[in-house]
């Protein structure tokens, strides 16, 4: 069984490239095949599907046959487990902005109050 943090690993991994999370974003409207994945990137059809194989190992994108075309999909569940992880961030570096822009208006207030 492959633990969290590898999984994690993986999947910002394969976020890490431009052209992998505009597919991503791709798929996030569509069922697509590689083909048409393929098609607003300058780079060959074999790179694409590169691409596509390193999503697909990181768990982020499935792959299945339909004729003579691979069509891809987002896993929702595992995009779902990314977000999470990274939602529990940004409540933490929210809940201390917060508490600094509370300590700042309290600070500024003095400093009017003082003249």
């Amino acid at each position: 069984m492959v633990d969290q943090s590898t999984v994690l690993d993986r999947a910002f991994k394969a976020l890490a490239d431009p052209t992998r999370r505009g597919i991503i974003a791709s798929l996030a409207e569509t069922d697509q095949a590689i083909s048409r994945l393929a098609g607003p990137y300058d780079m060959s059809l074999a790179a694409v599907s590169k691409h596509v194989g390193i999503l697909a190992d990181a768990g982020l994108i499935r792959r299945r046959r339909v004729g003579r075309e691979h069509v891809c999909s987002l896993d929702r569940q595992r995009l779902a487990e990314v977000a999470e992880w990274t939602a529990r961030y940004s409540r933490f570096w929210t809940e201390r902005l917060d508490a600094l822009e509370a300590v700042l208006q309290v600070d500024n207030d003095n400093e009017e109050g003082s003249f």
